[in-house]
């Protein structure tokens, strides 16, 4: 099979495009022929090295793929040739990833694609629905009476996070960093958005939570979180939630957090169970099927220029470039 892959940790000059022995399934396993994979930044942060971890000598990055099934082992009760499926978790713990013509994947992480819905669309739903949906309903407790505040709302997570908590009935706010992007959040059902390159986001945040109350859940997608001007705009029992910035090493105001009864949730979506994260995905699939969750891509590129991919995924992540608006897809 042709993949996309690494000897050596390094920039993403480093991904080699060629051939690799196709992978054979264990008993609990699926093969799956690739449709769409998509890229996150935790697979730039392995392949730079960013993130110790113990790979294959040939180590396939990517975490998402939506395919269809091309065999299965002998355990396998839930899949059949020819169903159309999608999965993440994959390139982690050892397991080799999705950029590639062909993925062995456990059943356990893997899920049906309602129809409909392209390989495309599945692909990259996948990593950044499941951490927004664990994050909003698995610690956070999600409320259609929630007011939610998100930055990035045209960003993977955020957009998620954005047409998630809207499809439960809550109002959200978010940030986004032109007046197009205003309209597409607005699009995907925030109540508002904050234009953070033009606008004050702290005296808009205020004048926002004045109209509807304040922020009752705050999920935070920034690499910086800001305890400090965060705290004052949660509601008392306000709750915090935290996914990104593992350097990151920010002031904690104690009094404004204990005073006003506030709660705070870290969590990474890899810790998740396999049963929580089909909980999470059966949730996203009602979703998907019907078209309340429309993930935004913002690039495309073919399995070859992968190395653009995770090069585009790294300036967007690590630079703030602001030239990506969604999830990077590679298709074979």
């Amino acid at each position: 099979m042709k993949a996309a892959f690494i000897e050596t940790q390094g920039p993403p000059s480093n991904l080699q495009f060629g051939d690799l022995p196709d992978p054979q399934p264990a008993a609990d396993e699926v093969i799956v022929r690739v449709g769409a994979s998509s890229v996150n930044p935790i697979d730039t942060y392995i392949r730079s090295g960013a993130v110790a971890a113990e790979l294959p000598v040939r180590w396939i990055p990517g975490c998402d793929v939506a395919g269809t099934v091309e065999s299965v082992g002998a355990d396998v009760t839930r899949f059949q040739p020819g169903d159309r499926v999608w999965a993440s978790n994959q390139s982690l713990f050892g397991r080799q990833g999705t950029l590639a013509e062909l993925v062995s994947v456990q059943e356990q992480w893997l899920y049906p694609t309602p129809n409909g819905v392209s390989d495309e669309d599945a692909a990259a739903a996948s990593l950044v629905g499941i951490t927004a949906h664990l994050g909003l309903y698995l610690h956070a407790g999600l409320q259609s009476d929630d007011v939610v505040f998100v930055n990035g709302g045209t960003g993977g997570v955020g957009s998620s996070v954005v047409q998630i908590a809207h499809a439960a009935g809550a109002r959200v706010i978010t940030t986004v960093g032109s007046d197009e992007k205003v309209a597409a959040a607005v699009e995907l059902g925030a109540t508002a958005a904050i234009n953070y390159r033009r606008e004050d986001v702290q005296q808009r945040l205020i004048a926002l939570t004045e109209e509807h109350g304040k922020v009752s859940l705050w999920f935070e997608t920034l690499r910086n979180a800001s305890p400090e001007t965060t705290f004052p705009h949660l509601r008392k029992r306000g709750r915090y939630v935290l996914m990104a910035g593992r350097d990151a090493r920010p002031e904690f105001p104690v009094g404004a957090f204990y005073v006003n009864d506030l709660r705070a949730f870290g969590f990474a979506m890899f810790n998740a169970s396999p049963e929580e994260q089909r909980e999470s995905a059966g949730h996203l699939n009602e979703l998907l099927a019907a078209g309340k969750l429309k993930p935004l891509i913002g690039a495309r590129f073919t399995l070859s220029d992968a190395a653009a991919a995770h090069a585009l995924q790294e300036d967007n992540t690590l630079q703030s470039a602001g030239t990506l608006s969604g999830k990077i897809i590679v298709t074979p």
